[in-house]
């Protein structure tokens, strides 16, 4: 998914589809308690395949952590920027070394968490993203990441050419 791209513009008309009749609000479920930066971590993904996270120690949870060159400003500015962008998808929570974000799918309104945490001095963005309801995501989580990540590439590509 690349900033200005056709898929992009289509996928951003269609964000406000509205979830099938009658099924707003049943498969929202709620927010985890525990989420968010505690000692330098993001929370561990549940034994469930619906979550990545790139401190994750187990290779069916594990993604690689998104890298990026320059200052965390703009970094951090550069996802804002792209989660604007990913169909039904808000930003919750916004501090000066983290973001949460939810999504939540177009048909049947499932909601997925997507953290980002910036350490200090590394240039490097820890990830998670998890459903909160469910076994499996059937790898939507994990293929939004990596959306992101192309994203933030593109973006820096883009940024340095001109």
């Amino acid at each position: 998914m690349v900033l200005g791209s056709p898929m992009v513009t289509q996928a951003a008309a269609f964000s406000d589809v509205a979830v099938l009749p009658g099924l707003k609000g049943v498969f929202t479920g709620d927010r985890p308690s525990d989420i968010g930066i505690t000692n330098g971590q993001l929370a561990d993904c549940p034994t469930t395949p619906n979550c990545v996270m790139s401190q994750s120690v187990d290779e069916e949870h594990a993604i690689a952590p998104i890298t990026y060159t320059g200052d965390l400003e703009t970094a951090k500015a550069n996802i804002v920027d792209i989660l604007s962008v990913v169909p039904r998808t808000k930003i919750i929570e916004e501090t000066e070394r983290y973001i949460l974000a939810q999504s939540e799918s177009r048909l049947m309104g499932f909601v997925d968490d997507t953290e980002f945490y910036f350490p200090a001095d590394e240039n490097v963005i820890q990830v998670r993203a998890a459903a909160r309801m469910g076994e499996s995501d059937l790898g939507v989580n994990r293929r939004r990441i990596e959306q992101i990540r192309l994203a933030l590439a593109d973006l820096a590509r883009r940024k340095s050419s001109d």
